[in-house]
């Protein structure tokens, strides 16, 4: 980042944090907070942590006065928070966190990445609120500001979990380890919980077996080490008979083919996708983490310019990010673009070449925060 481009997004950040009521998170005085600051040598980014303050007003006083680049506050409640070592702060609970990232899931257009992880999510919430009994109240959904959302859980019950417990929670929402038989054993497709979700991928990976690429699903079958081509035409030839007999609630026929076992315990391929696409893909190491940093809501997102958005849990749906978490305006700036863009930004679709362009001031803010321009001075068109 150039001088001229890190100190337009400076002065950015600078008048948004004077103007904007910054929150602070429950238990304030046991948390750890750590910091990443603007500075054109990548080799001066590393985050200042170790910090701890007292009051909302000394936390807005610092983003106001040194404005960060990325402000991050610990899900852990500590002793001494401001302790210089890990072993001296004091552990003594942390929040449960579960992280959800667009680029665990998919490449493309960032527009298409957001909708894709907002779908992750909605499915995490139904999971935390209707199956696994956290109360909404206790339940915490955030923006990150970047490619994804930061859901807490403030439940006192789980406080006091360890890396393991939260390991266990984490693989059940991801579908991680499933026995089929376990799973298959008491399930139909309308069931609740994961012997639902596993029943119908089951089926409609059956049903694709079924399809009129016979050829494609001997192919696929023979694949997978162990599976012969008597083994995988059984399989083919039975398909009518064990998807009438999971349908019912009886997978024994299904298990009893040495095919379907051996494709399971892989692990891989067309079958685990469909189990993936029924989990909830949070990321582990987040969620395991008993002494992660968390982005702090209100604070603004120093690779996009995007404020870090709290929303009621009844918002999501309606939220739009490139939207609902824009905090810059209209006016005229003038970018150098290192490459093509094309992206909505506020209600607009901007397509840029490569090159000088006059953009709104939000654009400007976001593609000098991604890297993508630099300031090749303002102006008004």
């Amino acid at each position: 980042m150039k001088p001229a481009t890190l100190e337009f997004v400076k002065q950015r950040f600078s008048e948004y944090y004077r103007r904007s009521r910054i929150s602070v998170p429950p238990g304030l005085e046991q948390r750890e907070w750590g910091f990443i600051f603007l500075d054109p040598d990548p080799q001066k980014t590393a985050m200042r942590r170790h910090m701890a303050f007292g009051t909302r007003g000394e936390v807005t006083e610092y983003l106001r006065t040194l404005v960060p680049a990325h402000t991050f506050y610990s899900a852990a409640y500590y002793a001494s928070p401001a302790a210089s070592t890990m072993s001296e702060k004091g552990w003594t609970g942390a929040d449960l966190i579960f992280d959800l990232d667009a680029d665990h899931l998919m490449r493309g257009p960032y527009d298409r990445m957001l909708a894709r992880v907002k779908e992750e999510t909605e499915k995490l919430l139904a999971m935390l609120t209707g199956e696994l009994g956290f109360h909404r109240k206790d339940v915490s959904l955030v923006f990150s500001g970047g490619r994804g959302y930061h859901i807490h859980v403030r439940d006192l019950a789980v406080r006091g979990w360890g890396s393991q417990e939260r390991r266990e929670l984490v693989d059940y929402v991801c579908g991680t380890g499933l026995d089929p038989r376990a799973v298959l054993g008491q399930g139909t497709p309308g069931a609740a919980g994961w012997r639902g979700r596993y029943m119908r991928a089951v089926r409609e990976y059956l049903m694709w077996l079924g399809g009129p690429g016979r050829e494609e699903a001997m192919a696929h079958l023979t694949s997978y080490e162990g599976v012969g081509k008597e083994g995988a035409a059984r399989l083919m030839e039975d398909l009518d008979r064990v998807t009438s007999s999971l349908d019912s609630g009886d997978p024994g026929p299904l298990l009893q083919h040495r095919a379907f076992r051996t494709i399971t315990a892989a692990g891989t391929g067309k079958l685990t996708d469909l189990v993936r696409a029924q989990a909830a893909l949070a990321d582990e190491p987040v969620t395991t983490d008993t002494k992660r940093l968390i982005r702090l809501p209100t604070s603004l997102h120093g690779g996009s310019g995007f404020r870090v958005t709290p929303l009621d849990l009844t918002d999501l749906a309606d939220f739009d990010p490139l939207v609902d978490a824009v905090v810059f305006g209209d006016r005229k700036v003038r970018v150098d673009l290192s490459a093509k863009v094309t992206m909505p930004l506020l209600g607009s679709s901007h397509t840029l070449a490569k090159g000088p362009a006059t953009v709104p001031e939000a654009l400007a803010v976001f593609l000098c925060c991604r890297g993508i321009a630099e300031i090749a001075g303002e102006g008004r068109g």
